[in-house]
């Protein structure tokens, strides 16, 4: 288990409701309320960034963004410029398994609205994280596909950028996943990737782990082939995790050279320090200390085979219960500070 993710599903619905109601109020729609007062005038939410460079949606109404708004107002104006590096970026927003339509729907809406690109992380398959920190997913291949069936609907003809199934295919190959499930969990997946290139305007990325995970990447090839990477617009690596980017790079072209050049994406969003390096230290991929922001979101990222990097985990959200942390998933303010405090 190199990160963990369980929890954003509830943190999800929240958000999508709230990115629906910032929707509404950048449209105007919301003509019967009453004007609020001058003296009450909201805090300015992130601006988007310039789309040249980075056209994905930066969310509003993130708990990051929140937080920055409520420690300004109360006077505490370092912390709040701590958070906003992080407010300020588009994060990816976390499909779980309750009301997928609706949660994929508001998402890209909003997006839409402001002209650009949702990203999104679908993150349900059955057997989810051999029953770690994780754990959980859709209750067999049936509900997996109902539940395919509202996020491709929630989608639709809007932009999204999507990363499919952290640890999926990585647990299959290092022997987490029982053997039983690996033929139903290819075939789940083929025909996501299917489903969702089937939209006009859906990217997909398969999740190859990272660097330190499965290796060599020739290890990776085959289940990726059977995962339907030949439809896939590439592959993502160290979702969730804190490996370099040069590192990264290095492991997506030897992969990218198996798979006849395929692209791929990097999640930057805490490799800013890289990984611990203490080899004696226990779950280093879990909430470890000392790390910090990565490489700001962009498509500009210099190397033809990179399409973008992103922030695919939510800086702030912890790895598990590990270090002092709470629930996977689950918001913990002082290791987001320290990220920002950290980031160069």
């Amino acid at each position: 288990m190199y990160g963990s993710h369980s929890g954003r599903a509830r943190a999800s619905l929240t958000t999508a409701g709230a990115a629906v109601g910032a929707l509404l109020l950048l449209s105007g729609c919301s003509s019967s309320s009453p004007e609020p007062p001058a003296e009450a005038a909201p805090v300015q939410a992130p601006a988007q960034q310039p789309k040249a460079k980075d056209p994905f949606w930066v969310n509003p109404e993130s708990t990051a963004a929140k937080r920055a708004a409520e420690l300004r107002k109360g006077g505490r104006s370092g912390q709040a410029d701590l958070l906003a590096r992080i407010a300020a970026q588009p994060v990816a927003e976390w499909i779980g398994p309750d009301d997928p339509e609706g949660q994929a729907r508001g998402f890209t809406e909003a997006a839409a609205k402001a002209d650009r690109t949702a990203v999104l992380v679908l993150y349900n398959i059955p057997h989810r994280d051999c029953g770690q920190y994780s754990q959980g997913g859709a209750s067999d291949g049936d509900a997996y596909r109902g539940w395919l069936d509202g996020a491709v609907r929630g989608i639709g003809d809007r932009g999204a950028t999507v990363i499919l199934e952290p640890d999926a295919l990585p647990h299959i190959s290092d022997g987490c996943t029982p053997r039983e499930h690996h033929e139903e969990r290819f075939a789940l997946l083929k025909e996501a990737v299917g489903r969702l290139k089937a939209l006009p305007r859906t990217k997909v990325y398969l999740d190859a782990g990272n660097p330190s995970w499965v290796t060599p990447a020739d290890r990776m090839e085959e289940p990726l082939l059977r995962a339907g990477i030949d439809r896939a617009d590439g592959f993502a690596l160290n979702v969730s995790n804190f490996q370099t980017t040069k590192a990264s790079k290095e492991y997506g072209h030897r992969l990218s050279q198996l798979l006849g050049g395929k692209h791929f994406v990097i999640d930057t969003s805490r490799n800013g320090n890289g990984p611990l390096r203490a080899a004696d230290h226990e779950k280093a991929w879990c909430n470890p200390r000392g790390r910090a922001l990565g490489e700001p979101p962009t498509t500009r990222t210099g190397d033809d085979k990179v399409d973008a990097y992103l922030w695919v985990k939510r800086p702030g959200e912890s790895d598990g219960t590990c270090k002092g942390g709470p629930d996977a998933g689950q918001w913990w303010e002082t290791y987001a500070l320290d990220l920002a405090r950290n980031a160069r």
